[in-house]
């Protein structure tokens, strides 16, 4: 007896298939897309907060933060100012000053080495009236210079050479016209005044008295 053969299943329709794929297909980027909706607000609003919250606590002064910042511009500005006033007026002291160290050389005294070590004081100009012969005023101008034999010598009668000046200022003024007229005068009053300047100077020594200038008007 022969077997009869099952029948074999049917197949179905390609377009049966076909159905039931896409509509698994759907089921999934169903379920895809439901996620993507869940979860991007999500992220987007925490994003959002997020670069809110960077904005306002970091990118954006307080206007708190931002007047005290203009407050402090202000007062750097001012503090500046002051400062240049400050200075423009030390400068102007310094001005000052340098005038009046420009006054003060004129009397001065000015010292300088010679060309075999001896040292030179210039004293500050001396303006005395002196009497004529015939009882008219007149005046006498001297630039006296002392020559001592060293630089030692000169720092240690320098402190005394204000004095000098005052008592030749005196001396001079006791003279009469005929003192020092001719060359005899001019040596008699030189031997005078290092006479003068060695009494006041002991123990040091004054080895000249020089007359740079004389003028009698």
């Amino acid at each position: 007896m022969a077997k009869e053969k099952a029948p074999k299943p049917e197949a179905a329709p390609e377009g049966e298939e076909g159905a039931e794929g896409a509509v698994k297909t759907k089921k999934k980027l169903s379920g895809k897309q439901l996620i993507l909706f869940i979860v991007l607000p999500a992220i987007l609003l925490l994003g959002g907060g997020g670069g809110a919250a960077y904005y306002f606590l970091v990118m954006k002064k307080p206007p708190a933060a931002a007047h005290g910042a203009e407050k402090a511009d202000e007062k750097g500005h001012e503090k500046g100012k002051g400062e240049k006033g400050k200075d423009d007026k030390g400068e102007h002291g310094a001005k000052k000053d340098d005038k009046g160290a420009g006054g003060d050389d004129k009397n001065a005294i000015k010292s300088s080495v010679g060309p075999h070590g001896e040292s030179f004081l210039t004293l500050p100009d001396i303006l005395v009236n002196i009497t004529t012969a015939d009882q008219r005023p007149a005046f006498l101008k001297l630039r006296l210079t002392l020559q001592v034999k060293d630089a030692e010598t000169a720092e240690a009668i320098t402190p005394a050479l204000p004095r000098i000046r005052d008592q030749y200022t005196g001396f001079l003024r006791e003279l009469r016209m005929e003192d020092i007229a001719g060359s005899a005068g001019y040596s008699r009053l030189q031997l005078e005044l290092l006479k003068r300047v060695n009494l006041a100077v002991a123990p040091a020594q004054v080895d000249a008295v020089l007359i740079e200038e004389m003028l009698v008007q």
